[in-house]
């Protein structure tokens, strides 16, 4: 894949400064932001004050130094004091107020990002499509960096504005020229660290990429941990891993040149600093013109108004870093944007109305870039409490239709009407069941915690025998998917299906987990509850006990037998 190249774009500010206003604007925070805001302008100012009165205490502690005044150096060493002692408590509280506004604002940009992620579906669509790689760091690490250093660099900014304008006027009192070298020598250097230091900005971003691409397959290595000892493929996940590490080194030993590069020139730039008002003030000491404390004012002076004017030399390399963090979340919000507007089609013109799912003239392909028809022309009703058998040779079609009926598969024509969600139900072939304890996974969305005499009749019912249940231990937090078998993960996850009292469940391959005995004891308890049980079955599942048996042909036509129905017999397409 060729490397990115981001840069800092007016569409981009133009997202920051939007991002910024929703930040600004939010119901739920503007108020201490705008609070927090304004400590932050006023102690920038009394900061500034304080440099400008400090410079001019220190002209006047050094030149009684050089009068040998013993009186004058002792008063103004104690205003010395004074003024380090209120610029310290002033400057630490200005460092309080930035870390509560940044984390405020992280907290606030991070909720959001996260609801949008999770609202509509948007990282699934991200995942199948692989529009973007780590959405998990973009909203960890960049989220954070974004936030704090957007407040750092508009803080900078402001107090730089400050800065210039407080310290040009004591400059310019002392050598308009030397005021004019400063602004002439700060102007040349920010151009000539741009130059060196802009291959930074996209090297920054393909080194996000490595590190997160390393953590990946780390977490990976965690989570097949049996697997790969069992499978003794050590060998292999080294070379993995190290070609990671090989990609993140490499590019950052780029990044070092880069560094090395403008290091050789920021260097000597800060160094020439603290000579060139030397060399301009003392000839006038010299004569007889100032003071001995004006030379040290004046590169106080000089370096501060250079250092204001100077935030592309002195931050670059957090310039870079930002440019690219500022990238990836504009492309984390395209992607969403993007998976947005693709859900909004996803669900085959899905419509909600009735007890009934109804397929009408529906066709499935396999992908929106994938032509290939799996289903072809389906038109059937599945009513409650009626059980369906889907079965056949054609296991991408059977998938196909899963998820269509979840609304989670967009490619191909037709309808489909469903009754509200909260009557479907799916059981996947690999059931999900989110850590948390067992009272918290199985109590429905919304719905008051259940008692425990209802969720141990449901498992005697199922035959589902977990250890905490049996201890009267409910809430203790679990990771399931390390603690259950296959067989009882699928048990848990019915009736956690069924505590949600639906009118359909769907059951993806349960036949693969479960034997002949608990299969069939699973049906009862569905049938029992009278909830109708669609079941999407492996091929080789007995149609016995069925209402109806939907059968999908490798081709993709289908036939609809319904034992209530013998004239339905053989229905399918051409």
């Amino acid at each position: 894949m060729p490397d990115k190249k981001p840069a800092v774009t007016r569409e981009i500010l133009r997202r920051l400064r939007r991002v910024v206003w929703a930040f600004l604007r939010s119901k739920r925070v503007r108020a201490r932001a705008w609070l927090l805001l304004a400590g932050l302008l006023i102690l920038m100012l009394v900061i500034s004050g304080m440099n400008v009165l400090n410079s001019y205490v220190g002209r006047d502690f050094f030149s009684s130094i050089e009068r040998r005044d013993s009186a004058g150096f002792v008063r103004y060493a104690w205003r010395y004091v004074a003024v380090f002692a209120a610029s310290t408590l002033v400057a630490t509280l200005f460092r309080f107020c930035e870390e509560r506004l940044g984390l405020l604002w992280r907290e606030w940009q991070t909720q959001r990002v996260v609801r949008g992620y999770l609202n509509q579906h948007i990282y699934l669509h991200i995942k199948q499509t692989g529009s973007i790689s780590n959405p998990d760091q973009r909203m960890t690490d960049d989220i954070r960096a974004l936030t704090t250093t957007s407040l750092s660099f508009l803080l900078m900014i402001l107090n730089g504005t400050f800065t210039a304008i407080s310290f040009s006027g004591v400059l310019w009192s002392i050598s308009p020229v030397l005021f004019g070298v400063a602004v002439l020598y700060a102007a040349v250097g920010s151009g000539l660290t741009f130059w060196l230091g802009r291959p930074l900005i996209r090297l920054n971003y393909q080194q996000s990429d490595r590190e997160a691409d390393f953590r990946s397959e780390l977490i990976y290595v965690h989570q097949n941990a049996e697997g790969l000892a069992f499978t003794r493929d050590e060998a292999r996940m080294k070379e993995r891993l190290g070609a990671r590490i090989d990609q993140l080194v490499f590019n950052y030993r780029k990044i070092v040149a880069v560094n090395r590069n403008l290091n050789f020139f920021t260097g000597g730039y800060n160094y020439m600093i603290q000579l060139i008002p030397a060399l301009f003030v003392a000839p006038m000491f010299i004569a007889g013109g100032v003071e001995f404390g004006v030379i040290g004012q004046s590169t106080m002076a000089f370096a501060t108004l250079v250092g204001a004017f100077s935030l592309v030399v002195t931050q670059f390399q957090s310039i870079s870093s930002y440019a690219s963090v500022v990238t990836r979340l504009s492309e984390l919000v395209d992607a969403s944007e993007n998976a947005a507007l693709r859900n909004s089609r996803s669900c085959l013109d899905c419509s909600i109305d009735g007890d009934q799912v109804v397929y009408s003239k529906l066709c499935l392909k396999a992908s929106e870039k994938d032509e290939r028809l799996l289903l072809r022309d389906l038109d059937a009703t599945l009513e409650p409490k009626r059980n369906v058998l889907i079965t056949g040779p054609n296991p991408a079609a059977k998938t196909s239709l899963f998820h269509a009926t979840a609304g989670l598969h967009e490619a191909g024509s037709g309808s489909i009407r469903r009754p509200p969600p909260e009557k479907l139900a799916f059981v996947l072939e690999q059931p999900y069941l989110p850590p948390g304890s067992l009272r918290e996974l199985l109590t429905p969305p919304g719905a008051p915690a259940l008692a425990d005499q209802e969720i141990l009749s449901l498992f005697n019912e199922l035959g589902l025998d977990l250890e905490g249940a049996r201890n009267g231990d409910f809430d203790t937090p679990q990771r399931w998917d390390d603690e259950l078998s296959l067989t009882e993960g699928q048990l848990l996850a019915v009736a956690r299906a069924l505590l949600g009292k639906p009118d359909f469940i769907f059951l993806d391959h349960l036949d693969a987990a479960l034997d002949g005995e608990e299969f069939r004891r699973v049906r009862d308890v569905i049938a029992r509850r009278g909830v109708a049980a669609i079941v999407f079955g492996n091929g080789k599942t007995s149609d016995s006990g069925y209402d109806a048996v939907l059968e999908v042909a490798a081709d993709g036509s289908w036939k609809w037998r319904d034992r209530n129905i013998p004239s339905a017999e053989g229905k399918g397409t051409a």
